[in-house]
């Protein structure tokens, strides 16, 4: 499995149904896996939320990289 199947998977079962409670969602953009470099986009009320980068680096990329120790950073498209 790749890198990329592997955040999607876990974008898909832990991270969008927690940011959904709140309204929220993610897309996946792109991932290098060579870098571990995750590209993201913060959809629904994460868009524009004064919050987003917070929850981008206290809970995405914790998540992620505690999940997938090969994702060295998130970063937001």
């Amino acid at each position: 499995m790749s890198l990329k199947e592997k955040v999607e998977e876990v974008i898909e079962s832990d991270i969008k149904p927690a940011l959904a409670r709140d309204g929220g969602s993610i897309e996946v953009i792109e991932v290098d896996e060579g870098s571990g470099e995750v590209k993201v986009r913060l959809l629904g009320a994460c868009f524009g939320c004064p919050m987003s980068q917070i929850t981008l680096s206290m809970f995405v990329e914790q998540h992620l990289r505690k999940k997938l120790p090969e994702v060295s950073k998130v970063t937001l498209i």
